[in-house]
C-alpha cells in the first residue's frame, strides 16, 4: 500500500508492505484522518516515550511507522476469530487502539498498529463502530478529536457554581467548549493569542474570548466571574462571593501550566489536557498553598467517545469551524508543518 511513513523523524510517502488482520482484526481502508497535534509531538519528540512501558506508544526512529489515529475507514476484510458482524463495505471509526497479541497499541504510534495515513489500517472489531450518517468522511474522521475534550468536561463536571476558563483554543480546547456548551454550561471564558481560534472557539459556543497579549486571562475571567455572581442565574454565588474557577488547560506548552498555577484564583481546579512532550517545571509549594486541584489527561472512556461520535454523526455537533483542507498522501509532509502554523486551521484532513 501507499503511505506517509515516519522514520528517523521525518515522513516520506513510499510502498509498504499491506498489514494483515490479526484475531479480532479488521482490515479497513483508510477514507479520510484528521492531522493531530500529538502526531507532531510524537513524530518531534521520540524521548517523550522513553518512561512508558506499556508499549502503546512506541516510537522505534529505525522502524517504519504510519501515523493517523483520527480516521474515519471501510471495512475490507477480517481476520480470524472475528464475528464478521460489520459488512464488507460499511464506513466505521473506533477508539485508537488496536488490540495485539502482544497488549494494546495506540494507532498510529507504533509499528505493529499502522494508522490513517495509510491506504489501509486494522481496527479491533469489538470496538468498531459503525457510522450511521450521510456526513463526509472528512467531517466523522474529526470524531476522535471531539472526544477528548468531550470526556474532560464531561469528567469535570462543572456545577452552577462554577465558571469555566478555556486555555487554548486549538481542536481540544474547541471540543472542550463544545461540550461545555452541550451541558449547558456557561458563561464559558476562552483564551488564545490567535484571532482566528478566538473566532472559532466562538463559533463553538464561547461566551467571551481572550487576547491573553492585551488582557490577562484570570482578570478577564474575574470580569465575568463577578458578572456570574450577580446574576439572578446563580443565587448561591452571590451569596459565597464569586464563582468557583475550572480551568481546561489545552495548550500543552511548556510554561502554561505552571502560569496558570501562579495566576489562577484559590480553590481553583485545573484539568491538564495538552501535556507538552518535553515536561514541565510546576510551582507545587504555591499550588499547595492556593488549595488547587490538577487533574492530568487520561484518554476518553468508550462511552464518552461513543457519545462524541454519535454528536458529530448525527450532525448534532457542527465540527465544520474546526477543518481546513484536504490533501492527499503525497502531500502529508508538506501538511504536517502546515498543521504548525497556530494561523491555520485546527484540522487538516488526509485522503489517502
Amino acid at each position: 500500500m501507499r503511505a506517509a511513513v515516519l522514520r528517523g523523524g521525518t515522513v516520506e510517502t513510499r510502498i509498504v508492505d499491506d498489514p494483515v488482520p490479526g484475531p479480532g482484526q479488521l482490515l479497513v481502508r483508510s477514507l479520510a484522518c484528521g492531522i493531530c497535534a500529538s502526531d507532531l509531538h510524537f513524530m518531534d519528540h521520540p524521548e517523550a516515550g522513553t518512561d512508558d512501558d506499556s508499549g502503546m506508544s512506541t516510537y522505534d526512529q529505525d522502524v517504519d511507522i504510519v501515523m493517523g489515529h483520527e480516521y474515519c475507514a471501510e471495512v475490507v476484510g477480517y481476520g480470524p476469530g472475528t464475528e464478521r458482524r460489520i459488512p464488507v463495505g460499511t464506513r466505521v471509526s473506533s477508539l485508537p487502539v488496536l488490540f495485539t497479541a502482544a497488549g494494546r497499541r495506540i494507532i498510529g504510534q507504533n509499528p505493529d498498529s499502522p494508522g490513517g495515513f495509510g491506504e489501509y489500517l486494522l481496527l479491533t472489531e469489538a470496538i468498531t463502530r459503525v457510522v450511521v450518517s450521510d456526513l463526509p468522511s472528512e467531517v466523522v474522521c474529526v470524531a476522535d478529536a471531539i472526544s477528548v475534550g468531550w470526556s474532560t468536561a464531561s469528567r469535570a463536571r462543572v456545577t452552577a457554581g462554577e465558571v469555566p476558563l478555556v486555555v487554548g483554543c486549538g481542536a481540544i480546547g474547541l471540543s472542550v467548549i463544545a461540550r461545555l456548551r452541550h451541558l449547558g454550561v456557561g458563561p464559558v471564558v476562552a483564551v488564545d493569542f490567535v484571532a482566528a481560534r478566538r473566532e472559532t472557539a466562538r463559533a463553538m459556543g464561547a461566551d467571551v474570548v481572550v487576547d491573553p497579549a492585551g488582557v490577562s486571562p484570570f482578570r478577564a475571567w474575574r470580569d465575568v466571574a463577578e458578572g456570574a455572581a450577580g446574576s439572578a442565574r446563580d443565587l448561591m454565588a452571590a451569596v459565597t462571593g464569586l464563582p468557583g474557577c475550572v480551568v481546561f488547560e489545552c495548550v500543552g506548552v511548556p510554561g502554561v501550566l505552571d502560569s496558570i498555577i501562579k495566576g489562577c484564583e484559590r480553590g481553583t481546579r485545573i484539568f491538564s489536557v495538552g501535556g507538552p512532550p518535553e515536561g514541565e517545571r510546576l510551582h507545587t509549594l504555591t499550588a499547595k498553598r492556593k488549595g488547587l486541584n490538577v487533574q492530568f489527561g487520561g484518554g476518553p472512556s468508550m462511552t464518552d467517545w461513543d457519545e462524541a461520535f454519535e454528536a458529530v454523526c448525527s450532525g448534532g455537533l457542527d465540527v465544520g469551524p474546526l477543518l481546513g483542507g484536504t490533501v492527499g498522501l503525497d502531500e502529508v509532509p508538506a501538511a504536517l508543518d502546515a498543521a504548525r502554523d497556530a494561523n491555520g486551521p485546527a484540522r487538516i484532513v488526509v485522503v489517502p
